[in-house]
C-alpha cells in the first residue's frame, strides 16, 4: 500500500469552532485522509492562553502562543481568530510562505478582502472562506461554481441567526424588541453586547462577501447600506402580521440600472417586510437562508443553521479537504472569480416597496391630501389600513394609517415620505420599512 503524502495543518483559534475543527482533524483523520489523499496532521493551535478551559478536551502540547512561527512551517493554515489584526498579518504570511488558508473571518474580508486575493493569486494558492458565510449552509461554492455558468440577477438571505431569532421572537409570542433579545441572549445566541448583530454589521460584512461572488465585482463593507432592527417595535411585528407580512432582517445584493441608465450593484441590509407566503418568511429562530434568483437556473433557495461550533466546522472542513485534495493532485489552485467591474450603487437607485405607518388627526379629507402627495411623487399605494384610537388623558381621537406602496424607486419614496412629514394632518411617522416578495 503506498504511504499517503502528510499535509501539515496549523490553527489559529481554537473557540467554539475552532475547538470543533481540531476535534474532528483528531477523530475522523482517517476518513479525511482517504477522501484527501494525504494524512491532515495537525501540528498546532495558536491561542492566546494555552491554559484556558476549553469544552473540549484537546491534546495539551498542540497549544502554543506563537502563531508566526507556526503559520511558516504549514501546508495548510485555518484561520479561526476573527477580527481584523493579527488575522490579517497571519493570513498574508501564510499565503507568502506557500500555505492555502481557510478562513471564517467575514469581517476580515470584507473590509480588506482584495489584499488577501491578491496575495492568494500571486502565490498560486487557495484561498477559502465558505464558513464566513451562513454557518453549514454550503452557499459560496454553489455561487463560485455550480452558478458560474449563469447570471445571477438578485440575492436576499437571511444571514444572521441572532435577528432572527430576536424578530421570531417578537412575531411568534408578541415579545418587545428588549425582552426579546434578552431571551436570545440567556439561550446564547447574542452577545453580551449585540451591537454587531442588531445594528446589522455582521449581515453587512456577509452581503458584501454574497456581493463579491455573485457579481464578480470586488465589493467592501463601505459599499452595503446597512440598518439594523433596533427601532423595529412589537407594533410594527403586529401590523405587519396583520397584513400577512413577517419582518426580516436582509442582506440584499442585486444587479439594477439607475436613473442616469448606469448599471451596477445595490448591496443592502435592512429590516424587510416578507409575504408570509414567501420562503424566506418560514426561516425560523436562529436558522439562516440564501434565497437566490438567476436567469437560467430561475429561483433557489439554501436553508440551513448559520452559527454553531459544530455546524460551521463543517464548513471548515469542507474547504480545508478540498485545499488539501488539490495539494495532492497538483496543478493550479481555486482563485477568485472576478472578471470585472460593476458599480456599486447607492440605495437610492433600489426598486423597492414602502411599509409606513402614519399617525394623523381623525378628520375629513386626510385619506385623499395623504393619497394625492404620494400621487404627486409617482407612488401609488396598494393598501391603506386605518384604525381610530382615543387618547385616555386628553380624550382626542387620532388614526393610525398603516400603507404599503406599489414598487418605486427608493429615492422615490423616500422624497414622498419626507413631504408627508410636512402635512399638518400629520402627527407623527411611526414607522417606515421596506417590503420585498410582492
Amino acid at each position: 500500500m503506498t504511504e499517503l503524502r502528510t499535509l501539515k495543518v496549523a490553527l489559529l483559534g481554537c473557540g467554539n469552532v475552532g475547538a470543533q475543527v481540531a476535534r474532528i482533524l483528531i477523530e475522523d483523520a482517517d476518513a479525511l485522509a482517504a477522501r484527501t489523499g494525504a494524512r491532515l496532521q495537525l501540528s498546532g493551535i495558536a491561542v492566546r492562553n494555552v491554559n484556558a478551559k476549553r469544552d473540549v478536551e484537546l491534546p495539551q502540547e498542540l497549544f502554543t502562543t506563537d502563531a508566526e512561527t507556526l503559520v511558516k512551517d504549514a501546508d495548510l493554515v485555518i484561520e479561526l481568530m476573527g477580527g481584523i489584526e493579527p488575522a490579517r498579518t497571519l493570513i498574508l504570511s501564510a499565503l507568502e510562505n506557500g500555505a492555502c488558508v481557510v478562513t471564517g473571518n467575514k469581517a476580515l474580508l470584507a473590509q480588506d478582502g482584495p489584499t488577501l486575493y491578491e496575495a492568494a493569486d500571486k502565490a498560486g494558492v487557495q484561498l477559502s472562506y465558505e464558513a464566513a458565510v451562513a454557518g453549514a449552509i454550503p452557499i459560496l461554492r454553489p455561487i463560485r461554481d455550480s452558478l458560474s455558468g449563469d447570471r445571477i440577477t438578485r440575492v436576499l438571505g437571511i444571514v444572521n441567526g441572532t435577528t432572527n431569532f430576536i424578530l421570531d421572537q417578537m412575531d411568534s409570542t408578541g415579545a418587545q424588541f428588549a425582552d426579546a433579545l434578552a431571551e436570545a441572549q440567556r439561550l446564547g445566541y447574542a452577545e453580551a453586547d449585540p451591537t454587531a448583530d442588531v445594528e446589522g454589521h455582521d449581515a453587512a460584512a456577509k452581503a458584501a462577501i454574497l456581493a463579491t461572488l455573485s457579481f464578480h465585482t470586488r465589493f467592501a463593507l463601505e459599499n452595503v447600506h446597512c440598518e439594523g432592527i433596533t427601532s423595529v417595535s412589537a407594533a410594527d411585528i403586529a401590523a405587519a402580521k396583520d397584513a400577512g407580512f413577517v419582518i426580516k432582517l436582509l442582506a440584499i445584493a442585486e444587479k439594477l440600472t439607475d436613473a442616469d441608465g448606469n448599471e451596477g450593484v445595490s448591496v443592502r441590509v435592512h429590516p424587510t417586510l416578507l409575504p408570509r407566503e414567501h420562503p424566506l418568511a418560514a426561516v425560523r429562530g436562529a436558522f439562516n437562508a440564501v434565497f437566490i434568483e438567476a436567469e437560467n437556473a430561475g429561483e433557489l433557495m439554501f436553508y440551513g443553521q448559520g452559527a454553531g461550533g459544530t455546524p460551521t466546522a463543517s464548513a471548515v472542513l469542507g474547504d480545508l479537504v478540498s485545499a488539501a485534495r488539490r495539494l495532492v493532485l497538483g496543478g493550479p489552485q481555486r482563485t477568485e472569480t472576478t472578471t470585472g467591474h460593476v458599480p456599486a450603487l447607492t440605495i437610492e437607485a433600489a426598486t423597492t416597496s414602502y411599509y409606513i405607518g402614519l399617525d394623523v388627526a381623525d378628520q375629513p379629507g386626510v385619506l385623499a391630501r395623504i393619497a394625492q402627495l404620494f400621487a404627486e411623487h409617482g407612488v401609488s399605494i396598494e393598501i391603506m389600513r386605518q384604525t381610530i384610537h382615543k387618547d385616555a388623558e386628553s380624550n382626542v381621537e387620532s388614526a393610525e394609517l398603516r400603507i404599503v406602496t406599489h414598487r418605486a424607486s427608493e429615492a422615490a419614496l423616500a422624497a414622498t415620505v419626507e413631504a408627508v412629514k410636512g402635512l399638518d394632518v400629520i402627527n407623527s411617522v411611526t414607522s417606515v420599512l421596506r417590503v420585498e416578495g410582492v
